[in-house]
């Protein structure tokens, strides 16, 4: 089985840190001086994205790590407790909608949801489904966000999404997956149908924000599975 690998972008279209090659490459392949490198663990991508090669983080970094440990609410376990206050961090979008999605393998049980920014509350979450993947879970997330908020006739609204390759096949109005339909997966294929057609005969002007992992942990629709 390959191993898990996370990839730290420095210089690149959407400098971060990313959980598989696809969004990494998306970031860097054709970009004049991309700097980007692979680590074994989050922990190490993470705390090399801070470091960004200088001897001390910039004063942004300091400022956000500072507001993380203080809305950090915790078991003696050391384990998350309930939804995070991010209203310390005025970066963040209160108002927003956040979208994420699972799959347990590549292809593998696959599901998605979206929250709302300000409670954790849960607005919508599909599956599990069979035979997905992540990027495809992602952008039905963000997809089926878009298509709410529209019939709510909200243009306002921002929706938080940490996944590149979901921006991406929105901006060009469709699913590029190479995920193969087999009789398990029907069902997201079907979804995959919908979807690409809605965005193909709708625009929707909702402001598709990138969520900022690494000075702000986990997105909060994260499925807390890494």
């Amino acid at each position: 089985m390959t191993k898990r690998k996370f990839y730290v972008v420095w210089e690149g279209r959407e400098p971060g840190v990313y959980d598989n090659w696809e969004d990494c490459q998306a970031q860097v392949e054709m970009f004049p001086g991309a700097k980007y490198k692979s680590f074994k663990t989050q922990e190490e991508a993470v705390e090399a994205f801070r470091g960004t090669g200088e001897e001390e983080e910039t004063l942004l970094t300091r400022i956000a790590l500072k507001n993380m440990e203080s809305i950090m609410d915790t078991r003696p376990d050391g384990k998350e407790e309930g939804p995070r206050d991010y209203s310390m961090i005025p970066e963040i979008n209160l108002s927003a909608i956040a979208v994420d999605g699972a799959c347990a393998g590549n292809p593998g049980m696959m599901e998605y949801r979206g929250v709302k920014v300000s409670t954790g509350e849960e607005i919508f979450h599909v599956g599990p489904l069979a035979d997905g993947t992540n990027n495809v879970a992602e952008y039905l997330a963000l997809i089926h966000a878009l298509a709410l908020l529209f019939r709510q006739n909200d243009a306002t609204t921002p929706i938080y999404t940490d996944s590149v390759t979901a921006v991406a096949w929105v901006r060009n109005r469709g699913c590029r997956t190479q995920l193969a339909a087999t009789e398990r997966n029907h069902k997201i294929f079907e979804m995959l149908a919908r979807a690409n057609l809605w965005i193909r005969s709708h625009n929707p002007r909702n402001p598709i924000l990138r969520w900022n992992t690494p000075l702000w942990g986990e997105i909060p629709a994260d499925f807390g599975r890494k």
